[in-house]
């Protein structure tokens, strides 16, 4: 299986940071929460959009969601996720479901999460010389705990599946990294 691999050195990854959070003075967001505000003033939508292609692969992902923010400090929320996941002459993987997340926000730069993920994963996998073709069907559920620095509506981060099984998992590792976007 072929895939496209890009490589980025520590270099590029500083100047893309420092790019990205120049403007950080400018793009700081604040939310004054008083007790008198509607719901929808408190609601937030975002989600994630995902594509990878490479020599007979396909990875396709939408994830909306959308959060509450309680007060400055903790926002909870809801989200749902598809994707297709395709290797040429292999499997074709669809995956749907949904989570529940919680954000806090010690500081305005922190953000702290912990989300409960339970999508339904339906692979197909295409009869080859030594094997037939055959399904797998199956539910998996992650708690992800995570940490991001935050930046006006962007948060970029790290979040790790703490209930991970390598033999059992939808994923490849337990460990991921994040963008997370909300207006």
């Amino acid at each position: 299986m072929n895939k496209i691999h890009f490589s980025i050195d520590c270099k590029n990854i500083f100047v893309i940071l420092a790019v990205l959070f120049s403007s950080y003075t400018f793009a700081q967001q604040t939310y004054i929460i008083d007790n008198k505000s509607h719901f929808w003033d408190r609601v937030q939508f975002g989600g994630g959009l995902g594509l990878g292609i490479g020599s007979g692969y396909t990875d396709i992902s939408v994830m909306p969601s959308a959060i509450y923010n309680v007060n400055q400090i903790v926002a909870v929320g809801v989200g749902l996720q598809f994707g297709y996941l395709a290797s040429k002459n292999y499997y074709d993987s669809f995956v749907y479901g949904g989570s529940l997340i919680t954000l806090v926000n010690p500081i305005p730069e922190l953000q702290l999460s912990a989300e409960l993920e339970q999508v339904r994963v339906n692979t197909s996998y295409d009869a080859t010389s030594y094997r037939p073709a055959y399904s797998d069907n199956f539910w998996n559920t992650a708690l992800y705990l995570g940490a991001g620095y935050r930046t006006g509506n962007v948060t970029i981060g790290a979040r790790y599946d703490v209930l991970y099984n390598e033999r059992t998992s939808l994923y490849g590792s337990g460990f991921m990294p994040f963008v997370r976007v909300y207006f």
